[in-house]
């Protein structure tokens, strides 16, 4: 594990035992594959990033490999910005997209994190948590609370001055997860962040100063 590495083993308990997250390109590229699975292996971690347009015309083996020269997965002397893998023992079981704001076209697009708000959205000292998975068989344990913690970690490693994130509000509902691939608020507020707005009925903006 590099200087730069989130390790949260130590710090997070699931509901099967000690949780570790860590920097994307300390990670296989199979494993991150094992956690993106359904409507996740089909998107890569590249709608938010690549924004509607260019992420719906282009064929999901392009996505994939935008989404492996980003993670560098395999290569942990390499430099990674964009993203964290959760470990629940050797099992693959998480993967939470963190980069600068301004590199996520779907969020520069969006209402969300702008509704009355005076941001730079080319601000390169804000990074933002952009999606947060949980792989099918672990969900409903907990374990978006040390992802967005890692995420946390990761960014401040790498230099970040502010995070945000735009999670959902479930009131109490079922959420499919491809809804909530934005993480739901309780992980958020763990981790220090503060509420900044409320854009939508559904959708928060929050905030956290590293």
């Amino acid at each position: 594990m590099n200087a730069a590495s989130p390790d949260v083993a130590g710090d997070a308990r699931g509901e099967r035992g000690a949780i570790r997250v860590v920097p994307a390109n300390e990670a296989t590229w199979d494993e991150l594959q094992t956690v993106l699975t359904g409507a996740a292996h089909r998107c890569q971690c590249q709608r938010v990033r690549l924004g509607d347009h260019d992420w719906w015309h282009m064929p999901q083996e392009a996505r994939a490999s935008i989404l492996a020269a980003e993670t560098q997965c395999g290569d942990p002397r390499a430099e990674s910005t964009i993203g964290v893998v959760a470990y629940l023992g050797d099992e693959p079981v998480g993967w939470c997209a963190v980069d600068r704001r301004g590199v996520y076209g779907r969020l520069r697009g969006s209402p969300v994190p702008w509704n009355g708000r005076a941001e730079d959205p080319d601000d390169p000292d804000v990074w933002a948590i952009a999606c947060v998975i949980v792989r099918p068989g672990f969900r409903h344990e907990g374990l978006t609370y040390p992802l967005v913690a890692g995420a946390v970690e990761h960014a401040r490693a790498q230099g970040a001055r502010v995070i945000e994130g735009y999670p959902m509000l479930t009131g109490g509902a079922k959420i499919t997860w491809d809804e909530l691939h934005v993480g739901p608020v309780g992980p958020f507020v763990a981790a220090g962040f503060e509420e900044v707005s409320r854009p939508t009925k559904r959708r928060v903006v929050m905030r956290l100063a590293l």
